[in-house]
């Protein structure tokens, strides 16, 4: 079974990314369970480059086949804030909660029409010799509210609304999240990719019936 390491400490972020890979035969590790991995530095000026950096780096620690994600929320209102910021916009000991909170304060009294907002996911893959192989991005379109609707998701889902579906990112099934979310995008591209590789992998037998996933 063709596995491969999800360089994310995010148990939610680790769950979606395997709900995607999952039905494709690939079991996807989290780096929480690879033994003392070092954190990586996220001092890229692009979601690409947080993305390579955390796949190269992982990949050349512990020998074997890494994805890098990186993702964030781009607000128009604030000029593309908090971007590759998004994890940590409320500065040190970050929460999903602080973060929410500072993103209301800074869009207090913007109308709206003028709330507009984007998640922009980056991914990569990393060879066990550090070299990326695949790097892929999607985008997600949407509005920010002034109230939170629904608990599911992370981060800034809550408060994302999707308007075709007229429900936000905490509402919406993962069914309908893993065909339309920036990640799901992202992935989309990224898949077909990863599958004419899969045969560098090792036992590749198994990719298309279906997969296991070690929970993150």
């Amino acid at each position: 079974m063709p596995e491969i390491i999800l360089a994310s400490r995010n148990r939610k972020k680790t769950r979606e990314v395997a709900e995607i890979l999952i039905p494709h035969g690939f079991t996807v590790i989290p780096v929480t369970e690879c033994g003392d991995v070092p954190e990586v530095e996220e001092d890229g000026l692009t979601f690409a480059e947080n993305a390579a950096k955390k796949a190269v780096q992982t990949a050349l620690f512990l020998r074997r086949w890494v994805i890098g994600e990186d993702s964030g929320l781009i607000v128009d209102a604030l000029g593309g804030a908090p971007g590759i910021y998004s994890a940590r916009y409320s500065g040190p000991g970050a929460t999903d909660e602080k973060n929410n909170e500072k993103l209301l304060q800074e869009l207090h009294g913007v109308p709206a029409e003028k709330r507009g907002a984007g998640y922009l996911c980056s991914v990569a893959l990393a060879d066990p010799e550090g070299r990326v192989q695949i790097a892929c991005e999607g985008t997600c379109r949407g509005r920010i509210l002034t109230e939170s609707e629904g608990i599911g998701g992370f981060g800034y889902d809550p408060y994302f609304l999707i308007p075709e579906y007229h429900q936000t990112f905490g509402r919406l099934s993962s069914v309908v999240k893993h065909r339309i979310s920036h990640r799901a995008r992202a992935f989309s591209r990224f898949l077909p990719l990863l599958l004419q590789i899969r045969h560098r992998f090792g036992d590749s037998s198994a990719v298309e019936n279906g997969g296991n996933s070690v929970p993150g």
